[in-house]
């Protein structure tokens, strides 16, 4: 299928003191999955939003099936067929299926103002049978897994017939499994006819499922290329524009043996059963495991954000009180979140108040006013030290892409000065660029002397940052590998040990 269903040229985007994109353009063919790359800040979110209505573009032209059309809102996109699934879910989990996916355009009663539920949840599971999706219509979405409620976001789109279908970061909280069943997904609309453009950081997906590949830097477009002609590397390449940071892999025997901290018979009702492990100065401790194995769990536990029924925390050998984060806190703990946003972010607040955050006692002069411009110098060194992309620290973190706020949270704890550092999911959703930027400062962190503890479900990840790692199945640590020792099969083995 040759007929081009959505052409952009010439796009261009300005917000204040940045030039977003620049004469980008970007093309999609009926029944292609068609992939957009780039590393976090590159423009692709920023095209799509134009694409679907969100922001109006500066300059450029776009046409919809051969004819030059204006998208000037969201509803005009999905009137021509042109739909978005956003990497956060949007949809309401006190409905049911059926309600989430016709909300706002309900069949109604020959009395208008009643809801036809019959009729309701008649038409979604004739889209559900369509789809060949086994969804009961009338569940509370609240009650799925997130892969159900991306086939849900998927039904919601192609309710409103259509043609375009655009989906960011689809399978970052999925399992292989899940991931299995979305692309099969995708499979059958690509057969029916529909266009799919597949915004992805994860390499290995590009070449199972795209046709092609079109590549932003920078904000500019870079080039198309067919998936099947290009290696991942030189997709990679493509990407960056720069040599990307390669450790070396870790040797437990070299590390120092002076215990930073140490956790013993750590236990949280079915959640945790008697977690003991303990880190060294200038170790990554890596924590691997299924989902729902209790690695966060673990880590949420130690730094206070959920309460333990029993056990102990040592730091450098005293055994410490924590009930509460900023307990933690002023012990020398940092945390870093899987949900950045939520909790580790004021994301309406620029980067020099969050980098100071959780430092306020550094800046406040005698009579406890703030020192403004030794806020702003902090979070100016450390937005330069970690290659942070922004006009300024005065930007707010919601503009920012999420690699660079991820770089956020982390100056917050390099200003902090914490001994023990914890990175739950480091890099989810992060491009590869801004993953080999926070590999090199783990790395310079960990030969600093910091103890960090690493909590991630990319196990070549885990395998290539950790000195030793730490398994866990069923809230339990079912085995403890050296780096020398470790590999994907062996960590697997462990993830699937029952008690």
């Amino acid at each position: 299928m040759d007929e081009v269903l959505l052409r952009m040229a010439g796009i261009d985007k300005f917000f204040p003191g940045v030039h977003a994109l620049n004469q980008c353009q970007f093309e999609l063919k009926r029944g292609e999955v068609h992939a957009l790359v780039g590393e976090n800040g590159a423009g692709k979110s920023t095209l799509m939003k134009i694409a679907t209505g969100v922001y109006s573009k500066d300059a450029g032209q776009m046409w919809y099936k051969g004819s030059e059309v204006e998208i000037t809102n969201t509803r005009a996109a999905q009137e021509l067929g042109i739909s978005i699934i956003h990497q956060e879910l949007n949809l309401m989990p006190h409905l049911t299926v059926a309600q989430n996916i016709f909300i706002g355009r309900e069949p109604r009663k020959a009395l208008k103002w009643f809801v036809d539920d019959l009729e309701l949840n008649r038409k979604v599971q004739e889209l559900f049978d369509q789809m060949n999706l086994k969804l009961d219509p009338k569940t509370l979405v609240s009650d799925l897994t997130v892969a159900n409620q991306q086939m849900v976001e998927i039904a919601k789109a192609l309710s409103f017939n259509a043609e375009v279908l655009i989906m960011d970061e689809p399978t970052a909280a999925l399992t292989d499994t899940e991931i299995n069943e979305l692309f099969r997904m995708i499979e059958q609309l690509r057969e029916e006819g529909v266009g799919i453009i597949y915004i992805s950081h994860r390499m290995d997906e590009l070449k199972r499922i795209t046709d092609r590949i079109t590549v932003m830097r920078d904000g500019c477009y870079v080039d198309t290329v067919r998936t099947d002609s290009i290696t991942i590397d030189q997709i990679i390449s493509m990407m960056v524009g720069r040599e990307l940071y390669q450790t070396s892999k870790p040797t437990a025997s070299l590390l120092t043996q002076q215990v930073v901290l140490e956790v013993r018979n750590l236990s949280n009702g079915q959640l945790l059963k008697d977690i003991s492990f303990h880190l060294n100065k200038g170790e990554i401790l890596g924590f691997a495991g299924l989902m729902g194995a209790g690695r966060t769990e673990v880590v949420r536990a130690v730094f206070g954000a959920d309460p333990i029924d029993k056990g102990e925390i040592k730091l450098h050998g005293n055994t410490v009180r924590i009930k509460q984060p900023h307990q933690a806190v002023q012990h020398g703990i940092g945390y870093l979140s899987e949900d950045r946003k939520r909790y580790g972010l004021l994301v309406d607040m620029d980067i020099s108040m969050n980098n100071a955050i959780a430092s306020f006692y550094k800046f406040r002069n005698t009579f406890g006013w703030m020192r403004d411009r030794e806020m702003r110098k902090s979070a100016e060194q450390h937005a330069e030290a970690l290659a942070t992309k922004t006009p300024s620290v005065s930007q707010k973190v919601k503009f920012l892409s999420g690699g660079n706020q991820q770089k956020v949270v982390i100056g917050k704890w390099l200003t902090r000065n914490c001994d023990v550092l914890i990175f739950d999911e480091p890099t989810r959703g992060i491009d590869v660029g801004a993953k080999s930027e926070i590999y090199k400062l783990l790395d310079q962190l960990a030969g600093e002397g910091k103890a960090i503890i690493i909590v991630s479900s990319d196990l070549p990840e885990i395998l290539r940052m950790s000195h030793r790692i730490i398994v866990m199945c069923e809230g339990r640590i079912t085995g403890e590998l050296l780096a020398e020792e470790a590999s994907q099969e062996a960590i697997m083995k462990y993830a699937t040990m029952r008690s």
